[in-house]
């Protein structure tokens, strides 16, 4: 049994599609469970629509018509023969469009849940009925049938014990009759039916959740890059593949921001010793790399760049300690409003946050924070951190930088900077 999750870039077009069928066909004497994400970017431009459909801004169908072209070119080259989608993606288009009157009914994450989600839901289609066109044996499930989470939208927090039973019992079903089982990233569903998600880039977690409930020998995450890099090509020139990593390592890479897996995908995975591949889509024959049980002196350098990153200072108003009392009220802020922190450092008087630049949810902490405390905000910085570090590294990342912030331990040093000249205090 093997499970494989495939991104947006994997099934971002019609030869993208039928690359990952060939993938999928290099393994024909196993059992695979195939986890898929929305197609290209088709993610960014439901959450576009989420906005207008919540604000009522009044571009709502044109947003539509935007994503339902951008699959139809797809589909079409898929399948030439066809003059319309499946009756399937007919529908998925129709419960789409019927959200886009209902921006007063639901909270804002509420509607993204419903919204966002049917990126999944058409890409899975589309791609099932290409494997199906094309002979192999498989079938597409609905993952809300089995992975079951809390009330909570946008961070859905998982039903262990129900979704290991849900999974075992319909998965162990349909590979009774099936080679290849296709179902959705990223989606879940709440107690009361309605649809969930995991976070966002949250595939990854959803097909470690598959492989440690089917007690999978392996997960593989295919990607557009020969493994994991030690920096993102993006930001940094000269990255080397990193052949192995331990599960401790991988973790802690994905807390930091490692963009190549989601933070919560490890630890499921540890607990069973399930090993986890990651690949290359475009080279499918590399080894890439392996991360699992395992130990090494040292590893090389690596770095995660946060950019667009934001500094709250938040100090008493009457020059009191922040003691307690007064952590208690700023971490429940944050809680409260989701907002994510990334780096914290105090001192007597004052206590400083770095957390990205998600401007509805600050500006929301911000309002509460300012009934209690003084607070000040610096924009324009970038978070930097480096795994296994040296004085070199430390050197290349910060010329040309001004240090507003430094922590450092054993193997792991974060710095915020900022460019000089750079940086807006207001």
């Amino acid at each position: 049994m093997k499970v494989f999750k495939f991104g947006g870039a994997s099934v971002k077009s019609a030869e993208a599609v039928k690359n990952v069928a060939e993938i999928i066909q290099l393994y024909p004497n196993d059992k695979i469970a195939v986890i898929v994400s929305a197609m290209g970017k088709t993610t960014n431009t439901l959450e576009k629509l989420n906005r207008s459909i919540y604000y009522n801004s009044g571009n709502q169908n044109e947003i539509l018509e935007e994503i339902k072209s951008y699959h139809s070119d797809i589909y079409k080259s898929l399948f030439p023969n066809s003059t319309d989608f499946s009756m399937e993606i007919k529908e998925i288009f129709n419960e789409l469009g019927a959200l886009l009157s209902t921006h007063n009914e639901f909270s804002f994450d509420h509607l993204y849940d419903q919204v966002v989600s049917k990126g999944e839901m058409l890409s899975t289609h589309i791609i099932n009925e290409y494997l199906y066109s094309i002979g192999s044996k498989s079938i597409w499930k609905d993952i809300r049938d089995c992975i079951k989470t809390n009330h909570q939208h946008r961070e859905g927090k998982v039903n262990w014990t129900l979704t290991e039973s849900l999974i075992e019992n319909e998965f162990k079903d349909l590979f009774l009759t099936n080679d290849i089982v296709l179902s959705q990233g990223f989606i879940a569903q709440s107690p009361n039916g309605f649809t969930t998600t995991l976070g966002r880039e949250g595939s990854d977690y959803t097909a470690s959740i598959l492989a440690y409930c089917l007690n999978a020998n392996n997960l593989t995450i295919w990607k557009d890059v020969p493994g994991v890099l030690n920096a993102d090509p993006k930001w940094f020139d000269n990255t080397v593949k990193l052949d192995k990593l331990s599960y401790q390592d991988a973790i802690e890479l994905a807390y930091y921001g490692a963009s190549v897996i989601h933070p919560k995908t490890i630890q499921p995975l540890q607990q069973k010793s399930i090993p986890l591949h990651v690949k290359s889509f475009l080279n499918p024959s590399q080894d890439g790399t392996i991360i699992g049980q395992g130990s090494y002196d040292t590893l090389v350098p690596s770095f995660i760049f946060k950019m667009d990153q934001v500094i709250i200072s938040i100090a008493s108003k009457d020059f009191s300690f922040i003691a307690e009392d007064y952590l208690h009220q700023i971490f429940g802020t944050f809680a409260d409003f989701g907002l994510k922190i990334n780096l914290m450092q105090n001192s007597a008087i004052s206590f400083l946050i770095c957390v990205n630049n998600d401007k509805e949810k600050l500006e929301e902490v911000i309002n509460r924070l300012n009934k209690k405390f003084k607070v000040e905000v610096e924009e324009g910085l970038e978070l930097i951190t480096i795994r296994y570090y040296d004085a070199a590294t430390i050197e290349r990342v910060s010329k040309n930088k001004d240090v507003i912030l430094q922590q450092k331990g054993k193997r792991t040093i974060q710095l915020v900077v900022k460019d000089l000249g750079k940086g807006i205090t207001i």
